[in-house]
């Protein structure tokens, strides 16, 4: 236990200043570390240099606020053509060719079936397209569709108000987790997402000072579509850009194969023929299935890759693809690609977002109240310092060191992580602080036990570490159960508290186990002690 090689000591001294090393970033001002990066010489390779800092959040530093609203005539134009697309699915398992085809009317859509034993085929069909509604908030009940229809064979279906309420109200719920992914998808940055009436999404991100940037990133709807190249450019077809052909329009059928929804993953990668930047996918069952179909049915077609209404790419279909997995090509550079992933992962929007405002906000707690917090998180750890050196003299110096140790990898993990600081997540520093303390009392307490039982030296301190392992991974397993719940199921400053939380957790078993007992080895064989030193 007391002996310690010297490529052991070395090792976790490395780890330790690695790890100290980069909190340093997060106490150097970002001009300067700009400057300082920017001034290294071309040739020395920069991701040496720790340049990640911590984000002061909201209530700490302020950033950045951007009110959206949905776009409800966007909003309504998809849904009418969702309709078009329901309705031809209809007619086509019926068997049966409207007069005309179908036409696009306000709110809806129209066509005309003359003949009566036909429509009556198909009424009950179209009629199980309109939903009803149990919302109140929408209208307080109704459909989602009214379904007319005259003697002469001519059948309307327009949306109701009721139903575009409803839609409106799905669309923003589903828009706020689209943009949480989007701009949290690791889950450190803690956002300030909320509905701000029934159509508009306030947006605050700590530590952007630039909203553009924010909009930039929100304005990419990351729409992907599967269809068919048409063979001319008449009948019921789309003109579409693109890359392929330069930017010219190419017709391309209405139709969707399959789509981004269906879509589990998407990671940037290189072609291994090319080696240039890619975005290689896969489709959960469902868009398997489908994307299977389309391409067995269409051997020898070209399939177009529609992403936001622009042809990335058209490839022959060679082979049926079941394998649910694909690639997006389209001249991307690396950090198209990644981008591009990012965005199909989280989803594409599922209406057109306008921005009503767009400023720079400040902190979220008056000047007074960051002081208080940073002054009692000071007094605290001052307290706690003092006491164990108090209590366990020199053994309480080197919990100390390791106390301090502690913090400093937590704040380089969390400038690794790039994770937003709140006083929520400074609380938790305060409580882990408290928990790695505990484990040092453990230890020395049953140290102290053990000497008075009339062990040896050298057997109280093997036994104080060995017996108190067992009590202190309880501990922490238990408390690290509690901050997952937290990080899983909470947001915003609870899930800040809950990544800092864990972090100390795991920084205590290196600190409060590792480090102690290699100082106190190292202790012991330079002065040979005969008694605990308290």
């Amino acid at each position: 236990m007391l002996r310690f090689t010297r490529t052991k000591i070395v090792a976790t001294l490395a780890v330790i200043l690695i790890g100290l090393s980069l909190a340093v970033p997060s106490f150097v001002p970002a001009d300067s570390r700009k400057a300082f990066m920017a001034s290294l010489p071309s040739w020395f390779p920069s991701w040496i240099i720790p340049s990640r800092a911590i984000v002061l959040g909201l209530d700490l530093q302020g950033g950045s606020q951007i009110l959206l609203e949905i776009d409800q005539p966007d909003l309504v134009r998809s849904m009418v053509t969702g309709l078009r697309d329901d309705v031809r699915r209809v007619l086509r398992e019926a068997a049966v060719s409207p007069e005309g085809g179908i036409r696009v009317v306000n709110r809806g859509v129209e066509l005309r079936i003359p003949d009566a034993a036909a429509r009556a085929k198909v009424m009950p069909k179209l009629r199980e397209l309109a939903q009803p509604i149990n919302n109140p908030l929408a209208g307080g009940g109704g459909q989602t569709l009214a379904i007319n229809e005259s003697e002469s064979g001519t059948i309307q279906l327009t949306l109701t108000d009721a139903g575009v309420n409803e839609r409106t109200r799905r669309a923003v719920t589903q828009a706020i987790e689209v943009i949480r992914r989007r701009i949290d998808f690791g889950g450190t940055k803690e956002p300030s997402i909320q509905q701000q009436g029934s159509d508009r999404i306030l947006v605050q991100v700590p530590g952007l000072q630039n909203p553009q940037e924010l909009e930039d990133q929100l304005g990419k709807t990351a729409k992907l579509e599967f269809r068919m190249l048409a063979d001319s450019p008449s009948g019921d077809v789309d003109l579409l850009p693109s890359k392929d052909e330069g930017g010219a329009k190419v017709p391309v059928e209405r139709r969707i194969m399959a789509d981004g929804s269906d879509l589990t993953d998407a990671q940037p990668a290189f072609d291994p023929q090319t080696h240039e930047p890619m975005v290689s996918f896969k489709f959960n069952l469902r868009g398997a299935q489908r994307f299977g179909q389309a391409t067995s049915e269409n051997v020898g077609r070209r399939m177009a890759i529609v992403l936001d209404n622009v042809i990335q790419s058209a490839p022959v279909i060679r082979s049926a693809i079941t394998g649910g997995s694909g690639q997006i090509t389209g001249n991307f550079t690396v950090k198209d690609a990644n981008d591009l992933s990012i965005l199909l992962r989280a989803g594409a929007l599922p209406a057109k977002l306008t921005v009503v405002e767009r400023r720079v906000v400040g902190p979220g707690l008056g000047r007074d109240s960051i002081e208080a917090g940073k002054l009692a998180t000071l007094v605290a750890g001052a307290l706690v310092i003092a006491f164990m050196f108090a209590t366990y003299g020199t053994f309480g110096f080197i919990a100390n060191i390791a106390l301090i140790v502690h913090v400093g990898l937590i704040l380089g993990l969390m400038s690794v992580l790039e994770a937003t600081m709140t006083l929520p997540g400074i609380a938790g520093i305060v409580l882990t602080i408290g928990t790695a303390v505990d484990s040092n009392v453990l230890i020395y307490e049953r140290m102290r036990e053990e000497s008075r039982s009339g062990r040896s030296l050298v057997s109280a301190l093997q036994a104080g570490f060995d017996r108190a392992f067992a009590t202190i991974i309880d501990s922490n397993s238990t408390m690290a159960i509690a901050a997952l719940l937290l990080f899983f199921m909470g947001s915003g400053p609870v899930k800040g508290f809950a990544v800092v939380f864990i972090l100390g957790i795991l920084t205590t078993v290196i600190t409060a186990v590792t480090l102690t007992r290699m100082m106190i080895a190292v202790w012991y064989n330079w002065f040979r002690p005969k008694a605990l030193p308290f």
